[in-house]
């Protein structure tokens, strides 16, 4: 026996916490019945049933997308944008994003129909590294660059330390970093820079842990290889 949420994460359906909103909508039915509570556990034998669609196991699928900007990372949008789903809209599998990339923000995006990798992947204790390729309007200055690197004190409190890398530092006010960090706050590079007045003209995720954009052009993708996915898996348990 499992819980719910966990069944329903398992096939694909969503993530493990998006799985736990829908129960609590009342989206999901066992045997006929809708559940609303997260203690439910569930055999084999159950009919479980999302949105009026049965629960049925697809193949684990996990890819490594080169997102462009002007794409949002969610499955649906009210403003009628342009979703990193739609290139994967010919698979059987229903795929989403592991964790988020803004709309203006480039770069490499994971995405699986596996629940448990994207909770591996996504939840704070695991603490996967990301790098980021910034382009500053402006000169982030040492002083500042020590602060990135200890933390800085955003609205929704301390960030953790980070990596920072200068790439390109000259006076024509377009200065290139690379900064690397293990949170995934919503727009946190960004904030960073503006803790310190500067505005970032460009930015690109470039490495989720050890997998890059080597070989992909915006818009491309690559299955992620088995030995790549259990070597991610075995670089968040170490954490």
């Amino acid at each position: 026996m499992e819980r719910l949420q966990k069944v329903i994460a398992k096939s694909g359906v969503a993530s493990r916490r998006k799985a736990e909103e829908m129960i609590e909508k009342g989206l999901v039915t066992v045997n006929g019945e809708t559940i609303t509570s997260m203690g439910v556990k569930v055999s084999e034998k159950d009919i479980i049933e999302v949105e009026g669609v049965p629960l049925t196991k697809e193949e684990k699928v996990y890819i490594l997308y080169y997102k462009p900007v002007g794409e949002i990372s969610s499955v649906g949008d009210d403003r009628d944008r342009r979703s990193v789903t739609d290139t994967f809209e010919m698979f059987e599998e229903r795929i989403y994003p592991v964790g988020r990339l803004d709309y203006d923000t480039s770069g490499v995006l994971l995405m699986t129909n596996d629940g448990d990798f994207t909770q591996m992947m996504t939840h704070p204790k695991y603490e996967i590294t990301k790098t980021y390729r910034v382009k500053v309007d402006g000169i982030l200055k040492r002083e500042q660059q020590r602060q990135f690197m200890r933390g800085i004190k955003l609205e929704d409190g301390m960030t953790a330390p980070c990596k920072i890398k200068v790439i390109r530092d000259k006076n024509d006010r377009n200065m290139i970093l690379d900064v690397t960090l293990h949170e995934g706050r919503n727009r946190q590079v960004r904030r960073m820079f503006e803790y310190f007045d500067l505005k970032v003209v460009k930015l690109t995720r470039t490495h989720f842990d050890f997998l890059t954009l080597d070989g992909l052009s915006e818009g491309e993708y690559r299955f992620i290889k088995p030995h790549e996915v259990k070597k991610l898996i075995h670089n968040a348990s170490q954490s």
